[in-house]
C-alpha cells in the first residue's frame, strides 16, 4: 500500500449552506462543488487548499452516520482520508495488521471516488478513510 496524500478532511456541520458561507466569507475559499450521496445520507460540499480538499458533511437523515456523529459529539471533524494508490489493496494489507475495518470492500464516495473507512477504535480513535480514483 501506498498513500499518496491527504485526500481531505471531513468536517461535519449542521447546516451546509451556513458553512459555505463560512468557508467563502472569512477564509475566502471558494466551493467548488456540491454533491448529495444519498446511500451515505449526507450533502458535501468541497473546497480545495493546495492538493487537500475540505468536505463539509451535512446529514440529509438524522439516523444516518453524520446525523448521529453530530447528536454525539457535535460539529467538527469527522474524518481524514487519505489517497491511496490502490484501494484494495490498502484495505486487505490493513485487515492483515489487525485493524477492524467498516468497509471490507470498497464502495462509491463523492467526486466518484471508491472509499473504504477504517474502525476509528484500531485508528487511536480517528476515523479514517481510504481513498482511490482507480
Amino acid at each position: 500500500m501506498k498513500i499518496e496524500r491527504i485526500e481531505h478532511i471531513g468536517i461535519a456541520v449542521s447546516n451546509l449552506e451556513e458553512a459555505i458561507s463560512f468557508y467563502e466569507k472569512v477564509l475566502n475559499l471558494t466551493c467548488y462543488a456540491i454533491e448529495e450521496v444519498t446511500d451515505q445520507k449526507v450533502k458535501t460540499a468541497f473546497f480545495k487548499v493546495g492538493e487537500t480538499k475540505i468536505e463539509l458533511l451535512e446529514s440529509t437523515d438524522p439516523e444516518g452516520p453524520i446525523g448521529k456523529f453530530i447528536e454525539k459529539k457535535g460539529e467538527g471533524i469527522h474524518h481524514i482520508a487519505f489517497a491511496v494508490d490502490d484501494i484494495d489493496l490498502a484495505l486487505k494489507e490493513t485487515e492483515s495488521k489487525g485493524v477492524r475495518l467498516i468497509d471490507q470492500i470498497p464502495r462509491k464516495g463523492a467526486e466518484g471516488l471508491k472509499i473504504g473507512f477504517l474502525h476509528p477504535k484500531n485508528t487511536l480513535g480517528v476515523l479514517t478513510e481510504f481513498c482511490s480514483n482507480k
